[in-house]
């Protein structure tokens, strides 16, 4: 009779630890959420990355634009120049 008592004994220990053990993994759920908040805040970092390219990009074509501007008001001004030494002559 007392090796059965222990018997019942043990395997209502069993089971009430492995009760235990699988009352735990709920709590890893709320990890998982934090892991998805983690990686949106690793996609902001990404999207200004996109937007200070974007408007380094737009910076680069209007100094272009202005730099061509500037080469063509000077061709300008030298034909003008060039212009008015040949009639002086």
């Amino acid at each position: 009779m007392k090796k059965f008592i222990s018997i019942i004994v043990s395997i209502l220990f069993a089971l009430s630890v492995s009760g235990l053990a699988f009352a735990q993994a709920p709590a890893a759920k709320p990890a998982a959420d934090t892991v998805k908040a983690d990686k949106k805040d690793a996609a902001k970092p990404a999207a200004v990355d996109k937007k200070a390219a974007a408007d380094q990009k737009k910076a680069d074509k209007k100094a272009a634009a202005d730099k061509k501007a500037a080469d063509k008001k000077a061709a300008a001004d030298q034909k003008k120049a060039d212009k008015k030494a040949a009639d002086k002559k």
